[in-house]
């Protein structure tokens, strides 16, 4: 288990602002790996995440298990399934510095896209076909897979078309729990599954459960757009950070 309380210091905060996503403020979750890619290994910080996250999948599916379009699911996950495999791969093959590149890279991504909307300017002149559904569904499985931050790829493809409100929440939920779950054998084959990386986990699950409980009462509570500015501004601050570790590890 990860003794070294600079890892708290950053982990802590990262499963609040998750168990807050959770419980309602959807879209923070992107600031949990880069956040603790600040102090451990990228992957490292995903694979302490994933139970944590997948506990969590067990509530939101029995919450909405009679709300779900298959339809998407089965056009979607099949493309999400190549994203898992292109993820592990460049997990494989890439140092350290690589990945924490490419996650500094997909947080400064999707803070611009909170920032000036890029994911709904696509979603709204983009039609919801199988070939849209295939391609977003691996996009989303892949930026899962290296910093699990794959829901606004999902929603460009979803968002058209126009689900209701429970149903879209319903399939979000059953998607991403799939995901989590076929991302179990990658993370074993790729060595993060260790001990001392579940130990961690689950000193961090009471944070994660009381946050996902704080989510449901805060969210109706305070402005929420000032939340996310302030959220997303932290997201960029860390995606530079991330970057500039990244570049200076590869530089000579």
């Amino acid at each position: 288990m990860i003794a070294d309380p600079f890892f708290y210091l950053a982990a802590v905060p990262a499963v609040v602002i998750v168990g807050l996503a959770k419980g309602g403020f959807v879209g923070l979750g992107i600031l949990g790996i880069p956040l603790i890619a600040l102090v451990v290994p990228p992957m490292q910080a995903a694979a302490i995440m994933l139970p944590i996250l997948m506990v969590q999948d067990v509530v939101s599916i029995w919450a909405y298990r009679r709300h779900v379009d298959r339809r998407t699911l089965a056009v979607m996950l099949p493309g999400a399934l190549a994203g898992i495999v292109l993820g592990a791969a460049t997990a494989a093959i890439v140092s350290d510095a690589h990945v924490r590149l490419i996650v500094g890279i997909v947080a400064l991504a999707f803070a611009a896209n909170w920032w000036f909307g890029l994911s709904r300017q696509v979603a709204a002149h983009r039609p919801g076909g199988v070939a849209s559904g295939l391609f977003w569904g691996g996009v989303s499985s892949f930026t899962s897979f290296v910093s699990h931050a794959g829901g606004p790829p999902f929603q460009v493809h979803v968002l058209p078309l126009n689900l209701t409100r429970d149903t879209l929440v319903g399939t979000t939920a059953w998607f991403f729990a799939i995901v989590n779950l076929v991302k179990v054998a990658p993370y074993f084959w790729l060595g993060q599954f260790t001990c001392g990386n579940l130990l961690t986990a689950a000193v961090l699950f009471p944070a994660a459960v009381a946050s996902t409980l704080a989510g449901v009462w805060v969210v109706r509570r305070i402005d929420g757009r000032r939340f996310y500015r302030i959220i997303y501004g932290l997201l960029a601050l860390v995606g530079i950070k991330l970057v500039a570790d990244g570049i200076g590890a590869l530089l000579p």
